[in-house]
């Protein structure tokens, strides 16, 4: 019996998983949300000290599986963002832009309403 886990060709026979394996209570992703807030790891060392790391998820991004296909490791993603970044407006110059654009319209407006006041 095959049962497909994705799009991609990837499939898991009956055969492969061992009988001691159970997964009739499992549930899938259970614990995703937790631990995108972060989690702590403790080290016990054999010197009876503990060192312990905090680790922050900001600034993790998780990819969808059609795209990790694209983009296998964080140095192929930042080369296609930097890549799209060059070919955004710097967002100050589209701003001083906007309000620019804006000044002259509420200057032409006053314009005319100065006009047909006379």
């Amino acid at each position: 019996m095959k049962k497909e886990l994705s799009s991609n060709s990837t499939t898991v026979t009956e055969s492969d998983m061992r009988s001691e394996y159970d997964f009739t209570g499992g549930v899938r992703g259970k614990h995703y949300k937790a631990r995108l807030k972060g989690y702590t790891i403790e080290i016990h060392k054999r010197d009876g000290t503990t060192l312990v790391r905090h680790v922050k998820r900001e600034g993790v991004i998780t990819l969808e599986p059609d795209v990790q296909e694209y983009f296998p490791d964080s140095k192929a993603v930042n080369h296609a963002l930097r890549t799209l970044i060059s070919l955004v407006p710097d967002k100050r110059k589209v701003a001083a832009k906007k309000t620019g654009d804006n000044e002259q319209g509420r200057r032409r407006i006053a314009k005319g309403r100065a006009k047909s006041l006379r």
